[in-house]
């Protein structure tokens, strides 16, 4: 559910709907069952309650009536088949919340892939997320995909990178080539 409280808000905004989701509904199946006016007014504080109160109450009742299988590829399936989960949110799901090795590419790890030339300048984010699963070892998904939030918020962040600052620069294809970079 954090992931879906995550998308279009900052992490406080996130942790906020979620403590008061998990205060009025005490239970998952309180809010598998609960009316959409309730869960959205509960995730108010995340924004976006409306949407995210479908995709939530629907996620729930589909891993609740699917069963969710046990492999990983049925476990993907499953989340993904879900409305509004992508391959970031179930990405997140599985590595997260259940261990699995799948790697969550957000905006700062897209962003770290193109300009370190791991993927194409134009790949999207599902692309850069295939590229990433088949290329990280299960057990570096964790934390490269830390490491690579950490970077991307802090140092090679969206306006004005900070190169001088990066510990990948002798890596990077772009330094060098804009002022800007």
């Amino acid at each position: 559910m954090l992931t879906v409280l995550s998308q279009h808000t900052s992490d406080t905004n996130r942790d906020r709907a979620y403590a008061d989701l998990r205060r009025r509904l005490l239970t998952w199946d309180d809010v598998a069952d609960a009316p959409l006016p309730a869960i959205a007014g509960a995730i108010r504080r995340g924004g976006l309650g409306p949407t995210k109160a479908v995709r939530i109450r629907a996620m729930l009742r589909g891993i609740r009536d699917s069963g969710v299988p046990l492999a990983d590829q049925a476990l993907w399936d499953t989340l993904v088949a879900l409305p509004g989960v992508g391959p970031k949110t179930a990405a997140c799901v599985l590595l997260f919340s259940l261990d699995r090795p799948y790697f969550p590419v957000d905006t700062h790890v897209h962003r770290l892939a193109r300009r370190l030339g791991l993927v194409p300048p134009r790949a999207d984010a599902v692309a850069t997320q295939a590229a990433f699963q088949a290329s990280v070892p299960e057990a570096e998904m964790y934390s490269l995909h830390m490491n690579l939030i950490r970077h991307g918020r802090a140092v090679c962040v969206a306006q004005r990178p900070r190169c001088s600052e990066c510990v990948l620069r002798a890596l990077c294809p772009r330094v060098g080539v804009t002022d800007s970079r």
